[in-house]
């Protein structure tokens, strides 16, 4: 897993409209990557329309915001246009960056065991640095807690 003051890996990644989103492309910029499960599920949808919502805090604060997860480009362009999203979700069906950054586990929900995307935000500064990692995150207080981490 990775830790506050490493570099995040190297990515290549579409959103879902089909651009490709890099390193390079969120430079300059502090980003908030942050990993959910699954697209159109309950608590991914609060997690989207949250950020939604507070899109203008994160412009103020200088820091872009992307939603990863394994779900398809359509999948991702239904979501985005279902909510009026005003940020890029990524595309990593592959599951090959949230293995690289460790967010690809063995969960259990039900009583049944599965691999999948344990949700995981990433701040990251300008240099692509991590900042911070929000692990077993709380949707409902995360935006607070990104506030203090980027003010």
């Amino acid at each position: 897993m990775l830790k506050k003051g490493d570099q995040f890996p190297l990515f290549e990644l579409e959103n879902q409209n089909g651009e490709l989103i890099t390193n390079e492309t969120i430079k300059g910029k502090k980003a908030v990557l942050y990993f959910y499960p699954r697209d159109n599920t309950p608590t991914c949808t609060t997690e989207a329309c949250d950020f939604r919502d507070n899109i203008a805090l994160f412009n103020e604060l200088n820091a872009s915001v992307y939603g990863i997860s394994g779900d398809s480009k359509k999948k991702h362009q239904n979501f985005s246009d279902k909510l009026d999203l005003n940020f890029d979700l990524l595309v990593d069906t592959d599951y090959k960056l949230s293995e690289a950054v460790g967010v690809y586990q063995l969960k259990k929900s039900f009583g049944k065991e599965s691999m999948g995307i344990v949700r995981t935000t990433f701040v990251i500064d300008e240099t692509g640095q991590i900042i911070d990692i929000i692990e077993k995150v709380k949707v409902k207080t995360q935006i607070d807690e990104l506030k203090q981490i980027l003010g």
